[in-house]
């Protein structure tokens, strides 16, 4: 897919991070981009700056999103991309004993549904309801009508203690993955999943230096941290590359994460 201004973009979670790198890759190579995302001030100000349109929406609330892709396309026009970086996490063994008590707990199950309902069923809302009006597209010159990229994690492949529900949910989109690029593939919609590793994303930002350094010390090259725009750019590779299509792709500098 080649990338210009006659071509429309959502991205969940753009308000910052790797969904805003996202966006501003996208944006310019003229692009026009629709952020979905719960926090208007950050999200307006990355639209401003891109010259995008901001929706704030929650992606496990089924009206929420549908309200956002009326928003989106009224702005922009029915999006052939869609880029799937929303998502959450918490980090809770499955059940442990509190060592200054002796109580046994164990993972919250609303915590658990929580979680899935982010990472998984609500990149799949999202996939299904954008897939569905790419339909409505004539298809371009290649035959292609979208594509899809969404964001996993090597958590799931590589989960952490405490890491059940990420790992699932994360686990969860990779499984999607090939089986969303056969049900589209007659219709020239293409998707593919990416795995990041330890990204220097604000929410790592907020750790201690010496943190960062021990983190990226583990990667085995280059020994740091990923970088927001180097997701961004494997992001467009899966877009404008027509050929890629069903895969899940690791983004982590080679590294295996042990399990702590």
């Amino acid at each position: 897919m080649k990338l210009d201004s006659s071509i429309s973009a959502v991205i969940t979670g753009g308000a910052s991070g790797l969904g805003a790198a996202t966006a501003r890759a996208l944006a310019q190579h003229g692009v026009k981009v629709a952020l979905f995302d719960m926090n208007p001030e950050t999200g307006e100000a990355v639209a401003q700056e891109i010259g995008g349109v901001f929706c704030k929406v929650n992606v496990t609330s089924e009206e929420e999103v549908d309200a956002a892709f009326a928003k989106a396309r009224a702005a922009n026009g029915q999006e052939r991309i869609l880029v799937n970086c929303a998502g959450g996490g918490a980090s809770i063994k499955t059940a442990s004993r509190d060592k200054a008590t002796g109580e046994i707990k164990h993972f919250p199950l609303d915590t658990f549904e929580r979680i899935v309902q982010i990472n998984l069923i609500g990149t799949f809302r999202c996939i299904a309801k954008s897939a569905a009006g790419m339909l409505s597209l004539d298809p371009l010159g290649s035959g292609e009508r979208g594509a899809i990229v969404n964001t996993a994690s090597v958590a799931a492949q590589d989960g952490q203690v405490g890491q059940a529900a990420y790992t699932a949910s994360k686990a969860g989109i990779t499984g999607l993955t090939l089986v969303v690029a056969r049900d589209l593939s007659n219709d020239g919609i293409r998707c593919n999943t990416i795995l990041p590793g330890i990204m220097n994303t604000p929410m790592m930002g907020r750790a201690p230096q010496s943190m960062k350094d021990a983190l990226g010390a583990q990667v085995p090259f280059p020994k740091r941290l990923g970088e927001a725009p180097e997701f961004a750019s494997m992001a467009l590779e899966l877009i404008t590359n027509g050929y890629m299509n069903g895969e899940n792709i690791r983004l982590d500098g080679a590294i295996r994460m042990a399990p702590r």
